[in-house]
């Protein structure tokens, strides 16, 4: 074999590496968020977690008047009665019900496949070998629900067979770095 043909054998070699290291970068994020949540790096979480963007989508989903459809704020020129009656109005904030996804318990139990909060704790999982093969065949498997050069919609369904389907968005921001900037609830969960 002549050395010009190991060198384009090399190169070619080359260029389908690169190739599925791309295409699978993202479903390595969504194994290394999901190993972050288990073991509870809150730093690896933040690195991987698009918070703001997260935040935003979810309120969207969970919150019936989010602040997208609200309408806008009245002006005192066009109607004053309106003005006088949101200023009487009882302040009080809603109910925070995005905070309990966006916990490092949420955010495991959400790539796990489970609901926040129901969840079995991690501690109840055989950690022996023949416990991790028979969780691994079990599932819940995630799966490539959408794939494009710089976003990839990644889908876990839930283990009780229920067919309801968490659906993680992840947007690249480098090469081969990814952020979760998207969760899509099962719609039984939406209430918006």
């Amino acid at each position: 074999m002549t050395l010009q043909k190991r060198i384009w054998d090399l190169i070619v070699l080359a260029i389908f590496v690169f190739a599925a290291a791309f295409a699978t970068a993202p479903w390595f994020a969504f194994r290394a968020l999901k190993a972050a949540a288990q073991y509870e790096d809150v730093q690896a979480i933040g690195e991987l977690v698009d918070f703001p963007a997260v935040r935003r989508s979810l309120t969207g989903q969970l919150v019936a008047d989010a602040p997208a459809a609200q309408p806008e704020t009245p002006s005192i020129w066009r109607d004053p009665l309106s003005v006088f009656k949101k200023a009487i109005e009882p302040l009080a904030p809603p109910e925070p019900k995005v905070d309990r996804y966006l916990t490092v318990a949420g955010v495991s139990a959400l790539t796990r496949g489970y609901a926040p909060g129901k969840a079995p704790p991690a501690s109840a999982q055989d950690s022996t070998f023949g416990g991790q093969v028979k969780a691994a065949i079990q599932g819940p498997y995630p799966t490539i629900a959408y794939w494009d050069p710089n976003r990839v919609r990644i889908a876990v369904k839930r283990p009780d067979g229920s067919g309801r389907v968490t659906i993680f968005t992840f947007e690249r921001t480098a090469l081969f770095t990814w952020k979760l900037v998207h969760i899509r609830l099962p719609g039984d969960e939406r209430q918006g």
